[in-house]
């Protein structure tokens, strides 16, 4: 089920019921290729079609999407990054406790899995990381950092994510990695777009 919020003339918001139909949407839309549709923003549970007035109007939007044939969920696989961790992170030892495991469990959930760049949102560059182990479901920290430092590795609920820059946050920090995440004179400037897939490796030294 879908419903379509008002958002000015350059946009329209999508409602849906959960992840999985927001990314199964994103995918049909970015399909279809919609005259006037300039840009798709995923989130957990809608879709901003961002249009241009010039060439076509939310009614007009609203009426293509509601025709459109969604799929069951996911996104289109968009490659693979393989992210090099250090697995350091200041609450490491708290998230293993928290899940009644040892440090090295958490490293070997958190590398065993796939994950899929799912949406962004918070700063640019952040990409939500989804298909983790289910195990890996922590809190967010009670109290948020007022600093996290660029490149540090983290949970929260049952996403993991990657800070791209020095910010504040309340994510359960695990690791750190050098690996870039926002570059603006990259195309696109950020490295995990909503269907890329991470591979989280472990070095050390």
């Amino acid at each position: 089920m879908m419903r379509f919020r008002r958002c000015g003339r350059e946009a329209v918001l999508v409602e849906v019921a959960d992840l999985d139909a927001a990314l199964a949407l994103y995918d049909a839309v970015r399909a279809a290729s919609l005259p006037g549709v300039v840009d798709l923003v995923p989130a957990a549970r809608t879709v901003l079609v961002r249009l241009d007035p010039g060439v076509t109007s939310p009614a007009v939007v609203r009426e293509r999407i509601a025709g459109l044939s969604v799929g069951e969920g996911g996104l289109a696989d968009n490659g693979t990054v393989e992210i090099d961790v250090h697995y350091d992170g200041e609450d490491l030892a708290e998230v293993a406790a928290h899940l009644d495991v040892t440090p090295e469990d958490v490293v070997s959930l958190h590398t065993g899995s796939t994950w899929t760049a799912a949406f962004s949102g918070f700063a640019p560059g952040f990409a939500y990381l989804t298909g983790g182990d289910p195990r890996l479901d922590v809190p967010r920290r009670g109290t948020p950092r007022t600093r996290i430092p660029a490149g540090a590795v983290a949970l929260a609920g049952t996403f993991s994510g990657i800070y791209p820059t020095d910010s504040p946050g309340g994510w359960q920090l695990i690791g750190r990695t050098t690996t870039r995440l926002w570059d603006v004179d990259r195309d696109p400037p950020a490295l995990l777009v909503p269907g890329v897939r991470v591979r989280f490796r472990e070095v050390t030294g």
